[in-house]
């Protein structure tokens, strides 16, 4: 009697595609046949979910989104091999007239088959933190600029004529409560006043942190480097760190770029 020959182990390759309230998940082996039909996991259940479906052997790949790095921690863990795509480059390569979740998903798993992924770099746990107090940062300025704008707005409306220097300035506060605006046009402008003096002290203070983290590991080498270009200060390299890999992370060091 023949035995039956060895079967061959199929790698399952699994897509991930995140959504706002819920995840559609589905999986393939490498003949293309699904192994998990595309379903949707609401997002308050994907950790019990991922425990009890993924398991090592698995390959998934996670588009990217706003909370991606949150899933991609979920499910790194359980499987042996986990990449984010760059749904903007996904597009390129796997470009459809019809898009739907479960196309989505089937284009994902193609991808990651043919091992042609557009992946993109996740930053530890580090980075991530540091690129949300530079985006904190970066939303604190955008808060300050607009009141500033509508300040400038006001000089410009009533044909005034401030005086020298930084309209802004401390110096130049008492300026603003000498003008004859109307009750409400002065109570804005009273306003605004207080949101630039009160986000510009929060930006000093964001500042002064990031001056702390750039004398701490892992960030001293990196910047003491990226200071020696021009134009470049401790907040401005800081802002570039957080968007790059560390350099140790290229193979290379600091000697090999300078030389």
């Amino acid at each position: 009697m023949k035995s039956n020959p060895k079967s061959i182990p199929i790698e399952p390759f699994i897509a991930i595609d995140i959504h706002k309230s819920y995840i559609m998940v589905g999986g393939k082996n490498a003949q293309q046949e699904w192994t998990l039909r595309p379903r949707n996991v609401r997002m308050s259940r994907f950790r019990d979910w991922a425990v009890k479906n993924l398991k090592p052997g698995d390959s998934v790949v996670v588009e990217s989104t706003s909370n991606a790095w949150d899933i991609y921690d979920i499910v790194a863990p359980l499987v042996s091999k986990s990449v984010v795509a760059h749904p903007g480059k996904v597009r390129q390569i796997a470009e459809a007239r019809v898009k739907t979740d479960k196309e989505d998903i089937k284009r994902l798993i193609t991808l990651l088959i043919a091992d042609i992924v557009p992946e993109v770099w996740v930053p530890p746990m580090h980075v991530r933190e540091l690129r949300s107090l530079v985006s904190f940062r970066w939303r604190l300025t955008k808060q300050i600029t607009m009141s500033k704008n509508r300040l400038h707005s006001v000089i410009q409306r009533f044909n005034l004529n401030p005086p020298e220097g930084k309209i802004l300035a401390q110096k130049n506060q008492s300026w603003w409560v000498q003008q004859d605006f109307s009750e409400l046009t002065a109570f804005q402008v009273e306003r605004d006043l207080q949101i630039v003096d009160q986000l510009e002290a929060q930006k000093a203070l964001i500042d002064q942190k990031l001056a702390e983290l750039s004398n701490t590991s892992p960030w001293d080498d990196d910047i003491v480097f990226l200071m020696q270009i021009p134009g470049f200060g401790i907040i401005f390299s800081m802002i570039v760190l957080s968007g790059i890999k560390p350099f140790s992370e290229y193979g290379f060091l600091h000697r090999d770029i300078c030389q």
